[in-house]
C-alpha cells in the first residue's frame, strides 16, 4: 500500500502538505476529490503567518497567537546573546548529504539569530565546489528525518573541503534534524543549539 492509499483510507476533510513535495504522490492525492492545502514557508515570518493560518482553520486563533509569542521572545532572548558578539561566524547548514542540499529558507534567520551567517542560499541544492570556495568556519548538519544520526566523520572525507575551516578546526557539529527542518516551535532549540555551537567556537577562538 503507497502513501496516497493510507491517506485516503484516513478519509481526512484536509491533507496539508509542505514543500518539497513528492511529486508523484501529490499527482496521486489530487486525482481525488479531496482537499489540499499546500504550505511553503521561506522565513521566521512566513512561519508564523502559516501557524495563524492552521489556527484560523481549527479555530484556535488564541492558542496559535500564545504559540507564536513565545517563539518570539524565546528567540530575541537568544538574539540578545548574540548581539554581544562583535562578529558572525560563517555557518554552511546541511539538510541532505546525497544531491547535497542547504537547509531550509528559514534556517537562515535562525543562523542570523545565533549570531551568524548561512554562506550559501538556503533550501538548494549545492555543490562541494561551491561549499568550498566559501570557506564556512562552522559546518552543521541536520539531515531531514534522521534525528541525531547524520555521519558527521564523512565531512572530514571530502577531498575538495580539506581546506576549508570548518574541516581544519574540526568544526562539524549533529544536531536533530526536526530542531531546523519542523516550521514550528521546534526551530527555538535549532536557534539554541546553533547559539551553542557558535559560543563553543568563539570560546576555543578566545582560548586557544
Amino acid at each position: 500500500m503507497d502513501s496516497v492509499d493510507e491517506i485516503l483510507r484516513l478519509k481526512p476533510t484536509l491533507v496539508i502538505g509542505s514543500v518539497p513535495y513528492k511529486q508523484e504522490t501529490l499527482a496521486k492525492l489530487l486525482d481525488h476529490p479531496i482537499n489540499f492545502l499546500a504550505m511553503n514557508p521561506r522565513t521566521l515570518a512566513h512561519v508564523y503567518a502559516d501557524i495563524r493560518l492552521l489556527a484560523g482553520i481549527t479555530g484556535r486563533a488564541k492558542a496559535a497567537e500564545a504559540v507564536i509569542a513565545k517563539m518570539q521572545k524565546e528567540l530575541a532572548s537568544i538574539e540578545r546573546q548574540s548581539k554581544k558578539e562583535k562578529r558572525r561566524l560563517r555557518f554552511y547548514c546541511e539538510a541532505w548529504p546525497n544531491p547535497r542540499i542547504s537547509s531550509p529558507p528559514w534556517v537562515a534567520d535562525l543562523v542570523r539569530i545565533a549570531g551568524g551567517e548561512m554562506i550559501v542560499p538556503p533550501g538548494e541544492k549545492v555543490s562541494e565546489a561551491r561549499i568550498a570556495a566559501a570557506m564556512p568556519e562552522v559546518i552543521v548538519l541536520a539531515w531531514t528525518a534522521t534525528g541525531e544520526t547524520a555521519d558527521g566523520a564523512k565531512s572530514y572525507e571530502v577531498a575538495e573541503w580539506k581546506d576549508v575551516p570548518a574541516i581544519r578546526g574540526k568544526r562539524v557539529y549533529v544536531i536533530r534534524d526536526e530542531w531546523l527542518n519542523t516550521p514550528g516551535p521546534p526551530l527555538v532549540d535549532g536557534a539554541r543549539a546553533l547559539r551553542k555551537i557558535a559560543d563553543s567556537v568563539l570560546n576555543l577562538r578566545a582560548h586557544p
